[in-house]
């Protein structure tokens, strides 16, 4: 099964090479990796371009103009963009332990889409794992909060995962999906601009095609660094789009993926991808 590993950043590099560096390191590596930048500068692109030139896998920058915060848009073009059959989705500030995509692997079935979990770090410690680049974090490290969620266990995962039909506890800093599901669906809903709960409306609509949560505990590991609240003015228009999409159920959007996948296809055609994909962009 080919799996392509989306990163979604803006503008904190020294996090995202972390983030990177965990999936490059992968006991099983993914097709390629892509990174969903919304918007940042130079120094981004820099530094992801200095670690696909020794990466093993094509690392792909998908890039899109700073116009604020548009998740859901920087997130969709990076799923046109996308070769895997499965995709995972992380967050830049995300740390993969080494077994992250095999067990992602381990837990993809059709008809679901799979809910991870994430181990919280404080601010001390993860500003000492950003100066070290080395993530020397374990369930008995100070500064680690859940810590159950940092036991790595085949035997606990198979006992304690399950599936479930409930919304609540949606995040897609640790989640996965398959592609042509995705497309099923039209993606993220851009009509979200602002932080805050195109995760859950996505998922409302899988959910509304027919697709369960399969919730993943003790496997796929993930460390979240800690950085401060994002900004929140947008959150209660956005919270009228996911109540729309509840009540109307809602399984596909209009301002979504599927304008992103014929324009990928026609740079495709007239130009071609590089390995680092700044070509297409």
């Amino acid at each position: 099964m080919d799996i392509s590993v989306i990163i979604t950043t803006y503008n904190w590099p020294e996090a995202l090479a972390l983030s990177l560096k965990s999936v490059l390191a992968q006991k099983q590596l993914p097709l390629e990796v892509i990174v969903a930048d919304d918007g940042s500068t130079s120094e981004t692109a820099e530094m992801i371009r200095s670690i696909a030139a020794n990466a093993p896998i094509p690392v792909i920058h998908s890039w899109q103009e700073d116009k604020g915060f548009r998740l859901a848009r920087s997130r969709n073009r990076a799923i046109a963009r996308a070769r895997g059959e499965y995709v995972i989705l992380i967050d830049g500030d995300i740390i993969a332990e080494r077994h992250f995509v095999h067990d992602h692997h381990r837990f993809a079935r059709k008809g679901f889409f799979v809910q991870g979990t994430r181990v919280l770090l404080t601010k001390r410690l993860s500003q000492q794992i950003l100066r070290t680049g080395e993530l020397s974090a374990n369930c008995c490290s100070a500064g680690v909060g859940n810590r159950k969620n940092c036991l790595r266990s085949d035997l606990l995962a198979n006992i304690f995962s399950f599936k479930s039909r409930r919304l609540p506890g949606i995040k897609t800093c640790n989640f996965a999906f398959w592609r042509q599901d995705a497309i099923r669906v039209n993606g993220f809903n851009e009509d979200f601009v602002g932080w805050g709960r195109e995760d859950s409306e996505f998922t409302v609509r899988l959910m509304n095609i027919g697709l369960r949560r399969q919730n993943v505990k003790f496997n796929a590991l993930a460390y979240h660094l800690y950085h401060s609240k994002s900004d929140r003015r947008h959150l209660s228009a956005n919270d009228k789009i996911l109540k729309h999409s509840i009540q109307k159920k809602l399984s596909w959007c209009e301002n979504g993926l599927e304008q992103h996948l014929l324009s990928t296809q026609r740079k495709v055609h007239n130009c071609g991808v590089n390995r680092t994909g700044e070509p297409g962009r």
